[in-house]
């Protein structure tokens, strides 16, 4: 697959990396990179932006929607 990207939107796709337990321990079992993405990424997005900024190659990608938590503040309720 060779899709062309503007490198200002790859720069912008990658959020910020996803530092938890769970994501030390795939990082560390499976060799895999968790990141918080843009809501409108693609995967072929994704891969070229990684692969631009760590000059690695990409086997394979996974996304996973996640909906915002549920907040209080005073008497109203909302999300994130």
């Amino acid at each position: 697959m060779n899709l062309k990207f503007s490198e200002g939107r790859l720069a912008q796709v990658l959020v910020a990396p996803i530092v938890s337990e769970k994501a030390t321990s795939v990082a560390e079992k499976h060799n895999q990179v968790m990141f918080k993405v843009l809501r409108d990424a693609t995967k072929p997005e994704i891969k070229a932006a990684v692969e631009l900024l760590f000059k690695v190659e990409v086997q394979g990608v996974t996304v996973v929607n996640q909906k915002g938590k549920t907040k209080r503040f005073g008497g109203r309720i909302g999300r994130r």
